[in-house]
């Protein structure tokens, strides 16, 4: 699963974890809030966490684990260091800008279950 506030950063995030032979299931985060499908099996969320002024990305990554808890989560984003009151809910961070990185991680994190 892929969240994102930015529909043309949640196409490409799509269209890259695709193109390496996973499914991305896109999550858009608007001002209704983060809308996370029932129905879809999750093995792993790209979460970026700059969502807007609509819901924190904080606030995001506790939503996710309460939806899917045994799903890690990869952090994606533009700060220089992983936050620190979201580093003990998510595996790994990677910064923005850096595919062979964000599906480096992905395939680690996929191969390696906590």
């Amino acid at each position: 699963m892929i969240v994102d506030d930015n529909p043309v950063h949640l196409e490409l995030y799509r269209m890259i974890v695709e193109q390496a032979g996973f499914r991305g299931v896109p999550v858009l985060v608007s001002y209704r809030g983060m809308q996370l499908p029932h129905d879809e099996p999750v093995d792993a969320v790209l979460l970026d966490y700059r969502l807007g002024p609509h819901i924190s990305g904080y606030d995001a990554v506790l939503q996710v684990k309460e939806r899917y808890p045994s799903a890690p989560i990869l952090l994606l984003s533009d700060l220089y260091d992983l936050p620190s009151e979201a580093a003990p809910h998510v595996r790994a961070f990677v910064r923005k800008g850096n595919p062979e990185e964000l599906l480096s991680t992905l395939r680690g994190i996929l191969e390696k279950p906590m």
